[in-house]
């Protein structure tokens, strides 16, 4: 039995082809970069024409003319042919720069020069896009095309593209890269977007790139990761700069311009003591503007409060709403400045947690590859699917207790719809703004009488309007003052209990720890609709039959 050659055992030429046939051309790029043009050349002879084409799409541009010089003649005119066409479509990615904004045109002409193997054509694309914009791009490719992109983008820009990804599929990418260029692609992140990186991999390839970090910058990697990802010490940077509170004006400009450049999103300079405690923040608006010798002690805020490191991520968002704030400290339980969070962090996370809870309402996972194998999104959908069915069979089993009814009266059941569809739109509205309330603290214990008998004011308003125009239809279609009288009972009643159970609903499921935004519509669609068609039913076997 042989074994497997190592890499070691292997020649540069059999290391390009293994990697070229594994589809991993950072890996062949890297390989060629360190091999002479001849013998690129002599590869290249070797090779059939698809792997040939292949791999002369991972050769450097600024290469090609020695490597063909080194070429027999219709072999040279085919690939100075090949590169050629590439420079044809000069005006292509010229007009999709100009269509920045455009995903859809972009998408199309990478997916366009993927199906016809110019590698290259991608890579020039992907390199004049934005790293957010490149991820977007990938995020809407399918799993091959996706991990064929991702190979043409270059190791300096991959740390950056994965920073923009959902979990899922940046965790996915970065075990493709090899661990020597996902170390290097990293290590010029902000430690925060490293951290969240991180915490999406695999335990052992993420301690990896913790260990692989090296001096203070390990350091603080290590404490961050000790914080809660869903907490203030999981949003923060290491990168505040300290300044103390006797130090005059000047000096501290002289600092800064010693440091030749200021960590992103710096508007204020942390004042701390002798022992690191925080005391207070010093603005660069009033720093710039003060005389030299000025006091930091006569210019710093100290009303801009360090938040604790273990508060939740969500109060730190409000609290940079309510303040207007670019940045704000973060302090542990002895006060001592250890980070602070900036607003573009906040503003990531606003957006993740709309994202999860329009994904969530549905049952479905805001981080999930929207071009997961088939059998996995089924596995995901398949829950939310079976608690939806057996909310179904309790509304369908409350029909059925009416079933004489129904057969005596059909036109109840050409009418029944409509009272559950109004009880669920009257829930709906109550339920999203209480669920919103609740995010936003504006929805307490204090206030909530005065919101119940808003709420049901609303409903009652709401229910004999609606009522009375939906009995006259009923009554104009079928010429029954009964059956109108019975539909509008029955809406007027299910619009208060929509209401009643749009707002207790939420409550509890918060009381209970449970996120009301996953579980409130089921639930509430299940109460309106077996009120609504107990109501209608119910009313109409005493009043009718």
């Amino acid at each position: 039995m042989t074994s497997k050659p190592t890499e070691h055992a292997l020649s540069q030429s059999e290391l390009i082809t293994r990697a070229l046939s594994e589809g991993r051309n950072k890996r062949v790029r890297k390989l060629l970069h360190r091999m002479h043009p001849a013998k690129i050349a002599a590869l290249l002879e070797r090779l059939d024409t698809t792997e040939r084409l292949a791999l002369w799409q991972q050769v450097e541009t600024e290469r090609e003319a020695r490597i063909l010089a080194h070429l027999g003649g219709d072999l040279r005119r085919d690939l100075a042919g090949e590169s050629r066409d590439g420079d044809d479509d000069k005006p292509q990615a010229e007009a999709m720069e100009k269509a920045q904004g455009d995903g859809l045109s972009q998408l199309e002409a990478v997916r366009r020069s993927l199906e016809l193997g110019k590698l290259k054509r991608v890579g020039k694309l992907l390199h004049h896009m934005h790293p957010a914009k490149v991820a977007g791009l990938l995020e809407a490719l399918p799993p091959v095309e996706r991990s064929q992109a991702w190979s043409m983008v270059s190791t300096e820009r991959a740390g950056r593209v994965l920073s923009y990804l959902h979990d899922e599929i940046s965790s996915g990418l970065a075990q493709e890269l090899d661990l020597e260029d996902l170390i290097a692609s990293v290590q010029h992140l902000e430690l925060d977007d490293l951290v969240d990186l991180i915490q999406t991999l695999p335990h052992e390839l993420g301690g990896k790139l913790v260990h692989a970090t090296g001096g203070a910058r390990r350091e603080q990697l290590e404490s961050m990761l000790s914080y809660p990802e869903e907490s203030a010490g999981g949003l923060m940077n290491a990168d505040a700069i300290e300044v103390r509170a006797d130090v005059k004006a000047g000096t501290v400009l002289r600092y800064l311009r010693l440091l030749e450049t200021l960590p992103p999103q710096t508007d204020m300079l942390m004042v701390v003591d002798r022992s690191g405690r925080y005391q207070g923040a010093l603005r660069l608006s009033a720093l710039v503007t003060a005389g030299l010798d000025t006091t930091v002690a006569e210019l710093m805020h100290t009303n801009i409060a360090g938040i604790p490191v273990d508060t939740e991520s969500l109060e730190v968002a409000r609290i940079f709403q309510d303040l207007d704030l670019l940045s704000a400290p973060v302090v542990d339980e002895q006060q001592r400045l250890i980070g602070r969070i900036t607003v573009d962090d906040v503003v990531d996370l606003i957006r993740e947690e709309s994202d999860r809870a329009v994904m969530q309402m549905a049952g479905l996972d805001d981080e999930a590859d929207m071009f997961a194998p088939v059998l996995v999104s089924s596995k995901r959908r398949a829950v939310w699917l079976g608690i939806n069915l057996l909310t179904a069979f309790l509304a369908a089993w409350v029909i059925g207790q009416f079933q004489g009814t129904l057969e005596q009266l059909v036109a109840l059941a050409v009418l029944m719809p409509i009272v559950a569809s109004m009880g669920g739109i009257a829930g709906s509205q109550t339920l999203t703004l209480v669920i919103r309330g609740l995010a936003l603290k504006q929805v307490q214990k204090g206030n909530i009488r005065v919101l119940l008998s808003r709420e049901v004011g609303i409903s009652i308003l709401n229910g004999v309007l609606w009522a009375v125009v939906v009995a006259a239809l009923a009554i104009i279609w079928f010429g029954d003052w009964g059956i109108g009288a019975v539909i509008a009972a029955a809406i007027l009643l299910n619009l208060l209990c929509a209401a009643l159970a749009g707002l207790a609903i939420p409550l509890v499921l918060e009381r209970l720890g449970i996120d009301p935004a996953l579980a409130g519509s089921v639930i509430l669609t299940t109460v309106t609709d077996v009120v609504g068609f107990f109501a209608f039913l119910g009313l109409a076997t005493v009043l009718l039959i």
